[in-house]
């Protein structure tokens, strides 16, 4: 699926126009409104729990070779622990649908989900990793043990830095907001009506394809399977990429402050860390997770220094008045 044409079609959109602003915001109200998301809820838990044991049970009979899933058995019913990977996959999903519903409220709260996502990707790759661990006697000079052992170190650090960037953001200095910043709330969610129904039919395209390239590597067509890790969640962070760059733009008619610039500047730079992780290979993807994380949690570390000398800035000239 390209996404080429896409920047030209949300150019395209005037969400200024009354039409336009309403027809996302109601796409906004039906998607995340709380009867909907009690209900989304409720049907991932039960997918997750299901899905698990449906996995297992797969499991169990290539086990006792009543069933053959050809050159794919390897990747995924290798090890009833590869069974934890599948619930994992609707984890994610429900951590996108709270990504776009807090959209509109914050730009620090979805860049914050987007680390937990790319950190649930992590562990769950990890589960899927860890049922081929080498205990031979030279296991510490196994590479698939090194890839092993750098997700586990890679996963620590998101964690603490997670938790670091949901600190400062507590810690963030209270600017004052502008008059018409409830305008901007109003196009942010039309921005996360026009998202949703799009990562719809992005994630069943995705798993649509990785389903038809399964069946093509088990009668031999493919000579190597695609990466279940990077199904949908390549193109999902190149999404985000253009909408955050559209958040961005559209904030500029609402704030000249430089530190929030910088700081928005830097999570979009964030994000295009994150997304080219997925075209690294071996050790090199989780360091640079690692480091687009990294860089976006000292990017608002800084932002909220250079907040606290703004309203300091702010305050003396008050009282030179």
């Amino acid at each position: 699926m390209s996404f080429y044409y896409f920047p030209y079609c949300i150019k395209c959109l005037d969400f200024m126009h009354p039409n336009a602003r309403k027809a996302a915001e109601n796409l906004f109200r039906f998607f995340f409104n709380p009867s909907f998301r009690h209900r989304f809820e409720r049907i991932i838990l039960s997918l997750s729990i299901g899905s698990f044991l449906f996995h297992l049970l797969l499991i169990f009979l290539h086990d006792l070779q009543w069933v053959d899933f050809g050159q794919s058995a390897d990747e995924l019913f290798i090890s009833p622990i590869t069974a934890i990977y599948t619930p994992f996959s609707f984890i994610l999903v429900y951590e996108v649908y709270m990504l776009v519903y807090h959209l509109p409220d914050s730009f620090t709260i979805s860049i914050g989900k987007q680390y937990e996502i790319i950190s649930l990707i992590v562990v769950r790759r990890i589960f899927k990793d860890i049922s081929k661990l080498d205990i031979s006697e030279e296991w510490g000079s196994s590479y698939r043990n090194q890839l092993l052992g750098a997700d586990m170190l890679c996963i620590l650090l998101l964690f603490g830095l997670i938790f670091w960037f949901y600190k400062l953001r507590q810690q963030r200095p209270r600017l004052k907001q502008p008059s018409n910043i409830d305008e901007f709330v109003v196009k942010k969610k039309g921005i996360s009506g026009l998202l949703a129904p799009i990562l719809f039919v992005l994630a069943i395209y995705s798993f649509s394809s990785w389903l038809l390239d399964l069946q093509q590597f088990n009668v031999g067509q493919l000579e190597e399977l695609p990466d279940i890790n990077k199904v949908f969640y390549n193109e999902f962070f190149t999404l985000m990429i253009l909408f955050d760059v559209l958040i961005l733009m559209i904030s500029l008619q609402y704030t000249d402050n430089y530190s929030q610039l910088i700081r928005n500047a830097g999570f979009v730079i964030s994000t295009v860390l994150i997304r080219l992780s997925f075209t690294a290979e071996g050790l090199f993807n989780p360091v640079l997770i690692t480091i687009g994380v990294l860089f976006g949690t000292l990017m608002l570390a800084l932002y909220n220094k250079m907040g606290r000398l703004e309203a300091e800035r702010a305050n003396e000239s008050r009282e030179l008045t």
